[in-house]
């Protein structure tokens, strides 16, 4: 029995400013911004290669973290692997983003984008 193939594309964040971030996220990782628009930017590391995408939303609400009951929980997060911890924060708060107080781990670091997406940095 055949059926149809599935390939994931993309994970798409929601922004109020999609080029401020894909901007970012191009910057942090060495990737192209193949889509740069107000409503929708696109990254990746090459054409045809899985990437982010970026769509406006007016009303983003960025996540409490670590969420207690009744707060804006965290859906999902990224986890980016860099050869240096340290120099890979230090860069990532020059592009923008800001280190969480809370951090559960010795050998990574929390992140929030300049939208407030949390993402980890972890060594290679």
């Amino acid at each position: 029995m055949t059926g149809p193939t599935f390939e994931l594309r993309a994970t798409v964040l929601g922004a109020c400013d999609p080029q401020r971030l894909g901007r970012f996220w191009a910057e942090l990782l060495g990737w192209q911004l193949f889509v740069d628009d107000a409503t929708w930017c696109r990254v990746r590391p090459a054409a045809g290669e899985p990437g982010l995408s970026i769509q406006l939303e007016e009303h983003h609400v960025p996540p409490v973290w670590p969420a207690g009951p009744g707060d804006q929980q965290m859906q999902m997060h990224l986890d980016v692997q860099v050869d240096d911890v340290d120099a890979g924060v230090a860069r990532a708060l020059e592009l923008g983003a800001t280190l969480e107080e809370h951090q559960p781990q010795d050998d990574n670091r929390v992140l929030r984008d300049p939208e407030g997406h949390l993402f980890c940095l972890f060594l290679s």
